[in-house]
């Protein structure tokens, strides 16, 4: 017999990513003066986004315990957090009414190669 806990696994996930202590990478977003650095893992972000697999592989930090560090200006803050949410939870948190803000989740997912996110 096998059972499925996806809602419990999503959930652990995001804490996870909520989590301050277990990152190994930093990636700051938008433009001053909106500008935030989120805390992720190189292993989740590689196998949820090919852009970020093939970005992270060619950019591979250096054994000085320097963390990797990536810099997406053209993704506004609040953006990337729905981003970040959808690729550790598999959760797509959307304002129906604001279709700028949907546009904006698009154009961000198109840069990360997160195709699945377009037969949503």
């Amino acid at each position: 017999m096998s059972m499925q806990f996806f809602p419990k696994l999503s959930q652990n996930f995001i804490e996870l990513l909520d989590d301050d202590e277990y990152y190994d990478i930093t990636i700051e977003v938008g433009e001053d003066p909106n500008v935030k650095i989120f805390r992720a893992h190189t292993g989740i972000l590689c196998y949820r986004s090919p852009y970020l697999r093939r970005y992270l592989a060619s950019n591979k930090k250096n054994n000085d315990n320097v963390l990797a560090h990536i810099k997406f200006p053209n993704i506004s803050p609040d953006t990337f957090q729905i981003i970040l949410k959808y690729i550790y939870g598999g959760i797509l948190s959307l304002n129906e009414n604001d279709t700028s803000d949907i546009f904006k989740i698009l154009v961000a997912a198109d840069v990360l190669h997160l195709n699945e996110m377009f037969s949503i």
